[in-house]
């Protein structure tokens, strides 16, 4: 349950990035997944003081199989298939089982990036999550003192609507219609465009809901499992779960940085027309709400440290980015010297990371994923001796253009200069899949080795005066080893995931980007 972004044309013929659960069939038109899918798979159950099964809700992020048109689809299987299992454990009950949506608006069952053309029956996918749920159902423990609790909120929701420009050609194409339904795309978003214009807004309902520890938090929205990651992972209770789609259908919502990426889920349509701040309004009511119920403060989230996260406190760094955010918020700095970044425009979060023992074995690693964008910091204390080191996974086709990307840059804003430093991975202009440094203008110094594609890498680059040297992985000798003919840098600006010029920025996920001011062999 995948979903890379790949190339697509808008209903006006500009190519955009299309960031939904349909990848392109050819691989070498995506980078990779544009957020994280999540794998949760909660119940709740209520029985009668007897013990006799009266009702299981379900709730699971994945988006509707596919099936014949007039179908209850997998929810459907799965339900029955629920209500035969307590019938066989209690002969005579009924009990009434739903499976309701979680946040599954950019979630489908497809693995793009290991699809081998083939697909599962919606039976057997049906049956294989009656199965995880059937182990649960059974292990439930029932309490006969859960108190309940439950706050709603309206918000007010802009459209976004169309311009003048856009408005005068969808009116063209509306009144040239040869009946009131559309025969097309075109006349479709046309439509779309007037509709959008003459409602201007609308109100949605959200409601927080409590039963004993349990916490529900509702959007009437396709919502993004990003979105249910922020309700969970900040609820006050631990065991949250979230429902989309209820008391409403308002169509898409993506996190505001997905706008950036395009797609069908970002045209502005009634299928996803609201105000681009639409989902951060909606996480923070739905969390004010989750507050109310509980009467306890939501939970600030930090990614947890695993035994290679200690170490490298322990080590002292300069500067350590976790890359574990959520939303577009500063790129916190874990050193506690304060050197947080800054995320520009092109950036995804909280994708799944390198594995390397850097949070505890219970947890997944969480990267970003740079679609352009750079995160950007000022290290005014970093001199000629120092360490980066970080974990990378490539998006790119190595071919794809001249540079396959760009790693770290230190260099001053909008240019090169001739005191630069910039590290990356070659394409065509150079050697395809290589390591690349590049000093100021300068023809760049190229590795050995070919890094695999969408394989999860560390690079280790040490400065030391004026020679550098670059390895990968545990690798004693250096891919790249060279001396500088330019004079110490005290070049302040560094980025991450670009080069300073903005050429040729990086594709693909970064993680655990640590500075330490000397040298680390």
């Amino acid at each position: 349950m995948r979903r890379p972004g790949r190339l697509e044309d808008d209903p006006f013929g500009n190519p955009t990035v299309r960031a939904n659960m349909h990848a392109a069939k050819n691989k070498d038109d995506v980078t990779g997944e544009s957020g994280p899918e999540d794998p949760e798979l909660s119940i709740i159950a209520f029985q009668s003081t007897n013990g006799e099964p009266i009702a299981a809700l379900a709730n699971f992020s994945m988006h509707y199989f596919g099936d014949q048109p007039i179908s209850a689809d997998y929810f459907g299987l799965f339900c029955d298939a629920l209500q035969k299992r307590a019938a066989e454990k209690s002969p005579g009950s009924d009990l009434v089982a739903v499976l309701s949506h979680g946040c599954s608006g950019d979630i489908w069952r497809r693995d793009y990036m290991n699809w081998d053309g083939k697909d599962t029956t919606i039976e057997n996918y049906a049956q294989g999550l009656f199965e995880i749920a059937a182990e649960i159902y059974d292990s439930i423990d029932y309490q006969d003192d859960a108190d309940l609790a439950m706050a709603e909120t309206r918000l007010t929701m802009n459209y976004r609507l169309p311009d003048q420009q856009r408005l005068q050609w969808a009116q063209k194409i509306v009144d040239a219609m040869e009946t009131p339904t559309p025969k097309d795309r075109l006349e479709v978003y046309a439509r779309e465009q007037i509709l959008l214009h003459q409602m201007q807004s609308t109100e949605i309902v959200l409601q927080g809901i409590r039963i004993g520890d349990i916490a529900i938090a509702t959007t009437p929205n396709e919502t993004y499992a990003l979105t249910g990651y922020k309700l969970k992972l900040q609820s006050p209770l631990s065991k949250t779960m979230v429902i989309e789609l209820a008391n409403g259908a308002d169509g898409y919502i993506p996190p505001p940085e997905q706008h950036e990426l395009g797609g069908y889920n970002t045209w502005a349509a009634r299928s996803a027309g609201l105000e681009v701040t639409a989902e951060p309004r909606i996480v923070a009511a739905d969390l004010a709400l989750l507050e109310k119920i509980t009467g306890k403060p939501r939970r600030p989230y930090q990614e947890p440290f695993g035994k290679a996260a200690n170490e490298i406190l322990q080590s002292k760094p300069l500067a350590y980015w976790r890359m574990s955010e959520l939303e577009r918020s500063p790129a916190a700095d874990a050193s506690g010297n304060q050197h947080a970044g800054v995320y520009e425009g092109g950036v995804c979060f909280f994708l799944e990371g390198p594995e390397g023992n850097y949070v505890p074995a219970t947890q997944t690693n969480r990267a970003v994923h740079f679609a352009g964008g750079r995160m950007r910091t000022r290290l005014a204390d970093l001199g000629d001796e120092f360490t980066v080191t970080m974990e990378f996974w490539n998006g790119m086709p190595n071919e794809g253009r001249g540079t396959a990307g760009w790693l770290f840059s230190r260099d001053h804003p909008h240019g090169i200069s001739e005191f630069g430093q910039h590290l990356g991975i070659g394409g065509t202009a150079t050697a395809p899949g290589k390591l690349v440094f590049q000093q100021g203008t300068g023809d760049p110094q190229i590795g050995n080795t070919v890094i695999p594609r969408w394989t999860w890498t560390r690079i280790k680059w040490v400065r030391e005066k004026n020679r550098v040297r670059v390895y990968l992985n545990d690798a004693t000798e250096p891919e790249i080893d060279l001396q500088l003919k330019a004079p110490a840098s005290t070049i302040a600006s560094c980025f991450v995931g670009g080069r300073s010029d903005n050429d040729s920025n990086w594709e693909g996920r970064i993680d655990e980007v640590v500075v330490h001011d000397g040298t680390q062999d």
